[in-house]
């Protein structure tokens, strides 16, 4: 019996540093929480984010441990691609869109994304039904494709005309002033444009704001939808054959 024991703490010991090695290295695995990144994730969207991509900073690592400043085997992050991050002074795990990168002049006017004074292209591509988080309201969204300077495109929705009595920020969120984005921070926002708590909020504003995010904060690239469940926690198999979303199984991050 005792060599029984001392067997299955053997396993569960190496399983258990083989899956922070893979948690903190490689791939970690995030759940959408909100909204604020539809159409393109949703809601009980899971997630794994590439840790490699960018290299590793302490925010990389559980509980941030190891300490230690700056980051090893340090890449690029491309204009266009969606982030996971921390800011300073908070634990939450937050995901948005980067598109202003270091140095960049960023805007909106009119609802339209400005970068370093060239508007982007935007073309509506249809409407939305979405599903606003907790009073149930089905509000219509107009759709539109955006695409980045170097061609990277993608789906964001917005409030037709930029009115909705119901949340007094949506028309300064879409007519900001111009942001010039600090050396070694890059800018991120909700591709649900009127419903997202991103980077137009500055944090000499208020603390608890997003704002310009440094990189040191960055924690990977969001790659790849594994699974995704509507309207119910993961643990809650009893609900899945109507929860599982399939279409959005193993699909790629855009």
């Amino acid at each position: 019996m005792r060599k029984i024991i001392v067997e299955w703490i053997n396993v569960i010991f190496w399983a258990g540093l083989i899956a922070i090695a893979f948690r903190s290295f490689l791939f970690e695995p995030f759940r959408i929480p909100s909204s604020s990144m539809v159409p393109n994730l949703l809601v009980g969207d899971y997630l794994f984010v590439n840790k490699f991509s960018y290299g590793y900073s302490r925010y990389a690592f559980p509980f941030g441990f190891p300490p230690f400043e700056g980051r090893f085997f340090d890449r690029p992050i491309e204009r266009g691609e969606v982030v996971v991050f921390r800011i300073p002074d908070h634990d939450k795990d937050y995901i948005k869109r980067f598109i202003g990168m270091p140095g960049d002049r960023i805007q909106l006017k009119e609802g339209i994304l400005h970068i370093n004074g060239e508007a982007c292209k935007r073309e509506k591509i249809g409407e939305y039904l979405y599903h606003v988080e907790n009073t149930g309201e089905i509000r219509r969204m107009d759709k539109y494709r955006e695409t980045l300077p170097g061609g990277k495109s993608y789906e964001i929705i917005q409030e037709p005309d930029y009115q909705n009595p119901s949340n007094p920020y949506i028309k300064i969120a879409n007519n900001t002033q111009e942001y010039i984005v600090p050396e070694g921070h890059y800018m991120g926002i909700g591709d649900n444009r009127d419903h997202s708590s991103d980077s137009r909020y500055l944090r000499d504003v208020r603390p608890s704001n997003i704002g310009y995010i440094p990189k040191q904060y960055v924690i990977g690239r969001a790659s790849i939808k594994w699974f995704s469940l509507e309207d119910a926690d993961i643990w809650q198999i009893w609900k899945w054959p109507s929860a599982i979303r399939f279409d959005r199984i193993m699909s790629p991050i855009r």
